[in-house]
């Protein structure tokens, strides 16, 4: 997991300034584990810089996936891009009717990985999956009882 000083000190060496509006944007996408979308973080911290634009937001997390400090995720069902400042190798899932998307524990991914690399000969460097579905929850919401 990227910290808030990695990701600053990313945006730094691309050599952009260091804003109070950038700041929040890297701490937001720290903090959270809902994988949000470029709005998601707009829409949280928008009231403490009212001066914060839409575009700001989508241009840091633009150059922060360039630099690599930041996963770019697919749509989670819902046809917007989340973002991920974990970009060690996980699994990601995503509920195909509330949209959430959730982290696989790590263990998960060594014996998909040793596969890989065994089956392809790759030397492998990192991994990004997105698996669709439907979560628990929408599971048992969408039950009807007989």
């Amino acid at each position: 997991m990227n910290t808030l000083e990695n990701l600053t000190y990313s945006l730094k060496k691309a050599g952009l300034r260091i804003t109070p509006q950038r700041m929040a944007i890297c701490r937001k996408l720290c903090e959270s584990n809902a994988h949000p979308t470029a709005f998601m973080i707009f829409d949280e911290i928008r009231h403490e810089y009212p001066s914060l634009s839409l575009a700001t937001v989508y241009n840091t997390l633009d150059v922060l996936a360039g630099l690599g400090v930041v996963n770019v995720l697919g749509p989670a069902g819902d046809g917007r891009v989340h973002f991920d400042a974990d970009t060690s190798p996980h699994v990601n899932l995503a509920c195909s009717s509330c949209h959430r998307i959730v982290d696989v524990p790590t263990i998960a991914m060594d014996g998909l990985q040793d596969a890989v690399s065994q089956v392809t000969g790759f030397e492998l460097r990192g991994a990004r999956i997105l698996y669709y579905g439907i979560c628990p929850d929408c599971q048992k919401k969408n039950t009807k009882p007989n």
